[in-house]
């Protein structure tokens, strides 16, 4: 049995700061995760994709966003447990009881469910020989992009992610862009980047086109995709990917009494907690009026919630507070003389 203050469920930068909020405010806390390595979206996603809207950063991509979390929360010793993922949550008198899939046990006065990547899967090629490619030329997030370095990369969709891995991806590799649609979801300006880029020849442009078939063995040789009046056509190809979005996947969640909307979790804005005492929801997984999914929203989120802990972690205190600036017991619990 694990005893500690607060668990977070979700290593994402929201999590992340939120445990940094929790240590500031002296409550011990401890970070569940289903992936296996910390960073949540920024990672899984676009660790090399540049982000541009954290405050006082111009710019910065997802791993060095995590890798500089990670350094600000060194002084709290946090704990992880990646590769598990909670799967039973019950109220034990005025704690709870948490139970994961690797079977530990934490007994906690709050949890922060700090949804992230892990509470979503990528939507997929609906063509059943991708499976065998998937990881090896099929991919749905990149990590590493310069395995596609002087390659013939394939991408499909319309979104953000597509047009922005499209647009990078140019630089060093041959780039076929398809879209089902003749209009593309994405942001209007690299729309028109990539039309300037087709009209170089960076990029093939395939519109009302779909994936119909995949050729090859053990790696891909090459995909024939079908247009809208039924041509079709074939393409060369060493990688895929595929940008269609993501599918949220509640799981257990859904067994744990929470005001659900829409696969998201209602709070209140005063301190993010949810219709049950002492679980707070903060980051993609949270709805309230006027939410933004931004960082910077979790961020805040995150603060507050923090503070929404400690009076289930000390309930005989009243919590001070103070800016980290003046604050000798802040900087004392930051190792700061």
């Amino acid at each position: 049995m694990i005893k500690t203050d607060v668990l977070i469920i979700g290593a994402g930068p929201t999590g992340l700061f939120c445990a940094h909020q929790l240590g500031l405010i002296g409550l011990k806390s401890e970070i569940v995760d289903n992936l296996s390595k910390v960073g949540g979206q920024c990672i899984e996603l676009y660790p090399d994709k540049p982000i541009y809207d954290i405050p006082a950063i111009p710019e910065c991509t997802g791993e060095e966003l995590t890798n500089n979390l990670l350094e600000q929360i060194k002084p709290f010793n946090i704990k992880f447990h990646l590769n598990d993922r909670v799967e039973e949550v019950k109220k034990n008198q005025n704690r709870w009881s948490v139970v994961t899939v690797n079977k530990k046990e934490f007994n906690v006065s709050s949890i922060v469910i700090a949804g992230g990547v892990g509470s979503f899967e990528p939507r997929k090629f609906s063509i059943k020989e991708c499976e065998k490619f998937e990881g090896k030329s099929i991919f749905y997030s990149i990590k590493d992009k310069n395995i596609f370095n002087n390659k013939t990369v394939t991408i499909f969709g319309g979104g953000d992610t597509a047009l922005d891995w499209a647009i990078e991806l140019s630089n060093n590799c041959k780039i076929n862009l398809v879209h089902r649609r003749d209009e593309f979801s994405g942001a209007q300006a690299s729309v028109e980047k990539i039309k300037k880029l087709h009209s170089v020849g960076k990029i093939n442009l395939y519109t009302k086109f779909q994936l119909m078939l995949i050729k090859g063995s053990q790696n891909i040789d090459s995909i024939i995709i079908k247009h809208d009046n039924e041509t079709t056509k074939e393409i060369k190809t060493d990688y895929l990917l595929g940008f269609f979005g993501l599918i949220m996947q509640l799981g257990p969640i859904l067994n744990w009494g929470l005001n659900l909307n829409k696969k998201t979790i209602k709070v209140n804005t005063e301190n993010f907690e949810t219709n049950q005492s002492g679980i707070f929801a903060i980051g993609d997984i949270c709805s309230y009026p006027g939410k933004l999914k931004l960082i910077l929203s979790g961020f805040h989120e995150g603060a507050l919630a923090a503070r929404g802990c400690f009076k289930y972690a000390r309930p005989e205190e009243k919590l001070k507070f103070e800016f980290t600036t003046t604050s000798k017991l802040a900087k004392e619990r930051l190792g700061i003389k």
